[in-house]
């Protein structure tokens, strides 16, 4: 299984790609020298520094005829990907 789950392509995170910042979806047990090496040899950059944040997932519920139904949805781990000067990244190139 890949450690790279997908790129997040957010309006804060838009911003960061242009100070050459990029953010990822990762898998949950992933570690920064995975993601450093992944995205090194999957988009052909240098990476200098890899940020990891965890998310718990949100909590739902559903109000149905018979009862409330709760739950919740996956959590998921994020990654900011730093890549050296002048390097850029992509996402759009392989559509």
């Amino acid at each position: 299984m890949s450690v790279l789950v997908k790129p997040l392509v957010t309006e804060k995170i838009s911003d960061l790609n242009e100070k050459g910042k990029y953010g990822f979806v990762v898998d949950v047990n992933a570690n920064k020298v995975a993601i450093k090496a992944e995205v090194e040899k999957r988009y052909g950059v240098n990476v200098e520094d890899v940020n990891t944040m965890k998310y718990l997932g949100k909590q739902k519920s559903r109000y149905t005829k018979s009862r409330i139904l709760t739950g919740r949805k996956p959590s998921f781990k994020k990654a900011i990907v730093t890549v050296a000067e002048g390097e850029i990244i992509d996402f759009y190139s392989e559509i």
